[in-house]
Order: structure tokens, then sequence, then C-alpha cells
């Protein structure tokens, strides 16, 4: 059975978001292939597809290595999710369906029940499907697709703190989720600003400057598994 390209595309990905390839590591086909179990064809298409993502680059004599962003790359991502996380929410004021806002309105209670009971183990996968389904919710896949990326490329660059008061982020998310209930774009685009400013505060930069160009490749943090890869 041949292996789709975009599930070893997200199978390195998610490598490189964990940390398992560090930044400016060597990433060889016949490495990968062996890694994932593939042949070398979906391995070169996928790296063809991370590079045009920036989250691979090729050097000459070298071949396709793990990117180096700068810290002021690293910024320019989180300034761009604040100002498409709004737009995002305003065209889901207007876009949405009731099986978005089912969903949205599930989310919110779940985070909310947590928060309220301390309980800030899964507050942050919940946090990232409400985002996520926010997207979807705008009716624009390009959109939806970009701030998926950003997603990725800032939990990459970025460790994440807990929220200081889980209660009151939660609150904000509610907040979002009543702005796209009432079709209400303008309100939706404040709150999902607020809310995105102030989580920023939280992120913190897993490297400073450029640094050197390690070639130690860690344990995956998950079994690579290509059959129950995520599609």
């Amino acid at each position: 059975m041949r292996i789709p390209a975009h599930s070893v595309c997200t199978a390195i990905r998610d490598d490189i978001v964990a940390g398992v390839y560090e930044r400016g590591s060597r990433l060889t086909e016949e490495l990968l292939a062996r890694r994932y179990g593939v042949s070398r064809v979906p391995v070169r298409e996928a790296l063809r597809t991370l590079e045009a993502e920036g989250f691979v680059v090729t050097r000459r004599h070298a071949g396709a290595c793990v990117a180096e962003p700068t810290e002021q790359e690293a910024a320019d991502l989180l300034e761009m999710r604040m100002l498409l996380e709004p737009l995002g929410a305003s065209r889901a004021a207007q876009r949405r369906t009731e099986a978005h806002l089912k969903v949205l309105r599930g989310l919110v209670r779940l985070g909310q029940e947590r928060a309220r009971r301390g309980n800030s183990e899964d507050l942050r996968s919940l946090g990232s499907w409400f985002h996520e389904t926010l997207a979807q919710a705008s009716g624009s896949p390009a959109l939806a697709s970009m701030l998926t990326q950003l997603r990725h490329k800032i939990a990459w660059m970025y460790a994440v703190d807990a929220p200081a008061n889980p209660v009151e982020s939660w609150a904000e998310h509610g907040a979002i989720v009543d702005a796209v209930a009432r079709g209400d774009g303008e309100r939706a685009r404040a709150v999902t600003a607020l809310h995105t400013e102030r989580s920023t505060i939280a992120h913190r930069l897993r490297f400073a400057g450029a640094g050197d160009r390690p070639e130690r490749v860690r344990n995956s943090q998950h079994p690579v598994n290509m059959p129950s890869l995520r599609h």
C-alpha cells in the first residue's frame, strides 16, 4: 500500500514541532524513509511541502535541514496570529453553521468546567480544538489553513505557560462564541483580539538567536505507525 505524502508530511512536521529533529539538523531522505517505513518518493514530496511551510530549508552541500528561524521571524508569527485570529472570528460570526456552534459551545462548557475545578491537564488541547473549530467556522479554507500552519509553527518556536487565570481565559472563549452566535462580527473580532493579545504574553521563545546547528536527533515522542497517522 502506498503511503500518502501528506501522511508522511504530518509525521515529520509533528516530530519537528516536538523537537525530535532539532533546529539545523539534517533530514536525509534515506533516514526518513527508513524511520517512517516508506519509500523515498513520499519523503521527497513531504520535504518540499515542509520547505514551502518554512519548517525545512535546503542548503548547499547539506541538503534538507530543519529551519532555524530568527527571533524576529518568531515574533512576526505572533503578530500575524493577532491579526488573523480576530479576522477569522469576524468571518465566523457571518458564516458559522449550527454544527460549528454546537462544537464551540461544547468546548467552552468543558473548558469552563475544568478551569473551575483547577484541572488544567486538558485545557491546552481543548483550547487548540476551540481555535481550530473557530477557524473552520470562518468559511475560508485558505484562512483556516493559514491559522493551522501558524499554530504549528508557534508551537515549534514557543513554550506556552498555563494561563494565570484559566477561568477568565475560558470566559473569554465563551464571549467569543456568544458574539459568533449572535452574528456580531465586530464584537467577535474585538473579543478575540483581546484574548489573543493576552495569551501572547504567556509565550516564551524556545531559543535565543540563531544558535548552533546540532545534529542530534532525539527519540520520537510518539510511535510512528503510518496507518494510524492523522489525516
